[in-house]
């Protein structure tokens, strides 16, 4: 494997993300990531501080001829989305990610690559870096625990920012520029349950396995029909539990709220006598989720192995609820926009099920442009796991990014970034929850843009960034920031 990333162009970018590659950063453990930041900027004469809620800011001051230009804050957050391969070690609060290059594109071994964001960031960095470069004034904000609940947009301070315009780094589509975004909805549900001692004599415990999904981003890859193991897991536990005395011990399904599930498992006990039954029911169960998912996941394995008795089990009453809920509860593409064609309008990501002996959470993000349908479906959840005996919370909401389609930064960077590749960028909005929406909130008159180079598969160890896309994402990046109006 080729892991030189530092001979790729341009070179400050590829520079600083080969050394944030190497600095563990999941969401809030984010403190060697904002050392690495503050000391960069104290070893080049910036301005720097770290706020209350742990972002990073710093001041750059403009290029002479360039003073009276409009403000411009570069933004972008500095956590990642630690998901990895069951099959791989790997600690993402102490190791690096082992970065390399694969053909056209840049990839990690068996774990998440951490392009989104750490491409933003290491963008921002080379333009402070870079003294060569015609800029007006200049401020970078990097955001802290974006992806686990946009804790540093929201606790950023009223007042901080001066600038007139921000730039957004968080977008994985090249060639488009991103106007608007989703808000979000988490839905936590509690089970709460006194467990029941495993039935011993002529039983036999078998792990039940679902894996090899595609997973991805649920903002992103939602809308592409990939399956959910919790999902899948549940659908099978939902049949298999009709027809056998099946008792539910243990669950772990999904990871993070905003990952689409790629693994899921359950611990169950059964009669000896049913095993062979349930692990040939299980295989035709297999069959069937591949011919549904042909052409759309790849990988799909389900299989059962057996393991030591569990001590204890789900009461049976408390299982059979939490299986119908889940197999009921709503999962994926809700609606599509009308307003905007091929864009999700609001979803869900069944994101995790999972027991500790006397509970079993399950949690969602939810997302949507239209706020009345985000509250809608978050009560239509929880009127669903009550009606099971399991209480839910409805938390962390924020608002979506609504479209100015006369913004004047929109208009400047369609004119540069056609002056560059010969045709207009694609201008949309993303389902995804972009930090834009909760920052324009705090600061409403920011004329805002999101765009980046084209990274793949986010939030999967399937993460990948194509090389010829972030020079490009780069090269607009600078020319834009030579182009910025003067400030009436």
């Amino acid at each position: 494997m080729d892991r030189n990333l530092k001979a790729l162009q341009p070179a400050l970018v590829w520079k600083h993300f080969a050394e944030i590659a190497r600095i563990p950063r999941p969401s809030s453990h984010e403190e060697r990531i904002r050392r690495y930041v503050l000391d960069f900027a104290a070893a080049h004469g910036l301005a720097c501080r770290e706020d209350a809620a742990h972002n990073v800011y710093v001041a750059k001051p403009a290029t002479a001829g360039m003073e009276n230009r409009k403000g411009v804050i570069l933004q972008a957050h500095l956590d990642m989305v630690p998901q990895k391969n069951n099959d791989k070690l790997f600690d993402f609060e102490n190791d690096p990610i082992d970065a390399y290059i694969d053909g056209e594109w840049v990839t990690a071994d068996g774990t998440t690559l951490g392009a989104d964001n750490g491409i933003g960031v290491a963008a921002i960095l080379a333009v402070l870096e870079d003294d060569t470069l015609v800029h007006g004034p200049l401020e970078a904000l990097f955001t802290a625990t974006e992806e686990t609940g946009m804790d540093g947009a929201f606790g950023l301070e009223a007042g901080l920012l001066k600038g007139d315009i921000l730039l957004n780094l968080d977008s994985e589509s090249e060639g488009e520029l991103y106007v608007g975004c989703a808000g979000g909805l988490d839905a936590s549900t509690t089970f709460e349950y006194a467990s029941e001692a495993a039935p011993a004599a002529g039983c036999t415990a078998l792990r039940i396995v679902v894996k090899g999904m595609k997973g991805g981003h649920s903002g992103i890859q939602i809308g592409y029909q990939r399956a959910n193991a919790n999902k899948v897991l549940f659908r099978f536990l939902l049949g298999a539990s009709e027809r056998h005395a099946l008792r539910l011990a243990s669950v772990d399904g999904g990871g993070l709220r905003n990952a689409i599930p790629r693994e899921a498992e359950a611990v169950v006990v059964v009669p000896t006598e049913a095993r062979a039954a349930l692990v040939g029911e299980l295989a035709a169960f297999e069959r069937t989720i591949v011919a549904e998912y042909a052409g759309i996941e790849d990988a799909i394995a389900i299989f059962a192995e057996e393991v030591p008795m569990p001590a204890e089990v789900l009461p049976a009453a408390a299982a059979d609820a939490l299986v119908k809920a889940v197999v009921a509860c709503p999962d994926g593409v809700q609606r599509m926009s009308t307003a905007m064609a091929g864009l999700v309008q609001t979803s869900t990501n069944l994101a995790r099920v999972v027991s500790d002996g006397r509970t079993v959470k399950v949690q969602s993000l939810l997302r949507s442009s239209v706020r009345s349908e985000k509250e809608a479906l978050g009560a239509a959840m929880a009127a669903l796991f009550s009606l099971a005996g399991a209480a839910t919370e409805l938390t962390g909401s924020y608002d979506g990014w609504n479209p100015n389609m006369q913004s004047p930064i929109l208009a400047a960077m369609t004119a540069s970034y056609e002056a560059l590749y010969g045709r207009k960028p694609l201008v949309t909005a993303i389902h995804a929850g972009l930090e834009c929406g909760i920052i324009g909130s705090k600061y409403p008159e920011l004329d805002m843009i999101s765009f980046g180079p084209t990274i793949c598969y986010p939030h999967s160890p399937d993460e990948k960034v194509e090389i010829a896309s972030v020079a490009k994402f780069y090269d607009f990046l600078v020319r834009t920031l030579g182009a910025i109006p003067v400030k009436a």
